[in-house]
């Protein structure tokens, strides 16, 4: 209690942080938790889908086929595999797109490995008689949604300050550990046969992680919370992505195709001196 009364930190305040980190650390390994879920949630299965975020768009009939592709060695891909220890975009971005039911998704990402795989044994004679792996079966592409990520993240220096100001050090520790995570995603819609843009949206999420809060009671019950606290990532990232997927739906409902008197790709109204 001396301590306590050395810092003038409240009662309360510590005693909050106790039960806080006590539960946070007590509690085993739970099947569905909700504190561990994203804005991309619950599942799809064709056109049925269940515990689907209510603020998703959807649309009553596809607009087409799809496919995910990102660009692997641009570097927001690299940060987001490196810095953030984070994987590929694309299974969220495939959940979004299917529960919404505005895309039927197509593979052409990794997994198109194991698809081309089942026909070199097809070729190779080694598949069951009536495998049914004949040519002409695929799918066609009709567009393709490209993700690319913007990231910040930036410490609240001034939230720190403020905090330690009334709470001592213990407001110190919790100031310094404070970080707001943000990040900005933008997603392009390219028509395969075309290869026109049809469309393209930002979004954007912001998320807050205590960081090295848990280090407040070292080698006590608080342990656990720096794991828990390492989800802030990810979710901001799910967040961003489900935002501009919105924001690229919300414009594809009133989407008018742009036209180049002549037609595309003859030569533009913008002439060059000189130019044939």
């Amino acid at each position: 209690m001396n301590k306590i009364k050395e810092n003038n930190v409240p009662l309360v305040l510590v005693i909050s942080l106790f039960f806080l980190f006590f539960t946070v650390g007590c509690v085993g390994t739970k099947m569905g938790s909700q504190s561990a879920k994203t804005t991309a949630t619950g599942s799809a299965a064709g056109t049925s889908t269940q515990n689907v975020n209510s603020a998703l768009e959807s649309c009553e009939t596809p607009l087409g086929t799809m496919s995910v592709v990102e660009d692997r060695y641009a570097p927001w891909y690299t940060y987001l595999t490196t810095q953030w220890k984070l994987g590929p975009t694309t299974p969220v971005l495939k959940l979004l797109a299917q529960q919404s039911n505005c895309f039927v998704v197509v593979e052409r990402g990794s997994g198109m490995d194991n698809v081309m795989q089942e026909r070199r044994l097809r070729d190779s004679g080694e598949l069951r008689e009536g495998s049914n792996f004949e040519k002409g079966q695929m799918v066609a592409a009709d567009y393709t949604i490209n993700p690319s990520i913007t990231f910040s993240n930036n410490k609240a220096g001034g939230v720190g300050g403020a905090i330690g100001g009334l709470f001592g050090t213990v407001g110190a520790i919790v100031g310094s550990s404070l970080n707001f995570k943000e990040a900005s995603t933008l997603l392009t819609l390219v028509d395969n046969r075309s290869s026109v843009q049809l469309a393209a949206a930002e979004g954007s999420a912001k998320n807050v992680d205590f960081g090295a809060l848990g280090g407040l009671f070292s080698g006590g019950v608080g342990g656990g919370l720096g794991g828990y606290t390492n989800t802030a990532e990810g979710k901001v990232i799910v967040a961003a992505f489900t935002d501009s997927y919105n924001n690229l739906i919300s414009s594809l409902r009133s989407y008018k195709a742009q036209e180049i008197k002549g037609g595309l790709g003859t030569g533009g109204s913008l002439k060059v001196q000189g130019g044939n």
